[in-house]
């Protein structure tokens, strides 16, 4: 794993020098060091899990053969436009969020000097995607597929944000908004599709599938997508700080969390005052109330039943089948993310 990574990132130096060294456009010093800070202050940070598992998948569906080197530089090239993706998204993000900090370290838009220009990186980013797509796979017959493919799932991806964001307007603060569907309707466009699919339908494009066939594969890894995203809300409330690394804070963001939404379903009107009366306030005390409500509702048994339920449908679909190595890559996909702790 740790020569797969090496290899990986000699692949992201490659596709960086390629970038600055654009015949598109002509630089200068100062925009060319400007692009290869921005670009390594903000893609290769993160811990490269959709990028990779490109690489992991092109092998599952190759059964066993190895892959020769021009192979890996695709698959990772692919791997690395996921990365970008991930990317021009969290830049734009964070000014939209007004956030202070990304993977340890302050937002690019925090950084001296950056500020707004960071809107316009993250305009680059997304641009310099085709042009890797461009420079490496033009003669390929999945050309076009690969560019649709990365067009379609970054509108599913903004479509998914925008109904974030609508949803959690600052001063209106309005909890019955929050259901289970509104909750999956957002995770599903903002996470799954271009965290779950979007790598493995790479993948399949690499391997001379056409993407029209492999609905139900979508449809399997939308549902990963969908049950990694409320371990996410689960652990955000109730996992160790010191294992994920970050102190979760979606209470007090009044963010659509998994738990909100289980919460308002199971508890009487009492605890629904309670709910509406404490979630989304910065205070420590708020906070403390939602949490004890949590703990009143059981929401960690109420987990524990959906994790594992989720998990038996997502076996029983995955062996249903009919491909054994596209049930290898979907299974190595459940692997990692199975009662994860972090």
């Amino acid at each position: 794993m740790a020569d797969l990574k090496s290899t990986f990132m000699n692949v992201y130096s490659v596709l960086k020098s390629e970038l600055i060294h654009d015949p598109a456009f002509e630089f200068s010093d100062d925009s060319r060091q400007w692009v290869e800070r921005m670009l390594d202050y903000n893609v290769p940070g993160g811990k490269l899990n959709r990028g990779l598992s490109v690489i992991d998948s092109y092998r599952l569906l190759k059964e066993g053969q190895t892959l020769n080197d021009d192979e890996i530089f695709h698959a990772s090239a692919l791997g690395w436009c996921i990365e970008w993706l991930q990317a021009y998204f969290l830049v734009l993000d964070d000014i939209m969020d007004n956030s202070h900090t990304r993977r340890g370290q302050p937002c690019w838009f925090r950084v001296p000097k950056v500020g707004m220009i960071a809107a316009n990186d993250g305009v680059l980013l997304r641009n310099h995607i085709p042009r890797i797509i461009r420079k490496h796979f033009r003669g390929k017959p999945y050309y076009v597929d690969l560019l649709d493919l990365f067009n379609e799932v970054e509108f599913q991806t903004a479509s998914g944000q925008m109904i974030d964001l609508i949803t959690t307007l600052e001063g209106e603060k309005d909890l019955s908004k929050y259901t289970v569907s509104l909750h999956r309707c957002i995770v599903q466009y903002k996470t799954a599709y271009y965290s779950f699919y979007l790598p493995v339908a790479c993948a399949l494009l690499m391997a001379g599938e056409n993407l029209d066939n492999h609905v139900e594969v979508k449809n399997i890894l939308v549902e990963m997508g969908t049950y990694f995203q409320v371990q996410d809300d689960y652990l955000d409330c109730f996992g160790d700080p010191q294992t994920i690394g970050k102190i979760g804070t979606d209470i007090e963001d009044f963010k659509c969390s998994w738990l909100v939404v289980k919460a308002l379903e199971i508890s009487n009107e009492e605890q629904k005052k309670v709910l509406h009366e404490n979630y989304g306030k910065p205070d420590p005390e708020n906070v403390a109330i939602v949490k004890a409500l949590y703990n009143e509702l059981n929401l960690q048994g109420v987990f524990a039943e959906y994790e594992n339920a989720s998990y038996e449908k997502l076996v029983t679909s995955i062996e249903a089948h009919p491909s054994k190595a596209v049930q290898a890559v979907l299974k190595s996909f459940l692997a990692k993310i199975y009662k994860r702790q972090k």
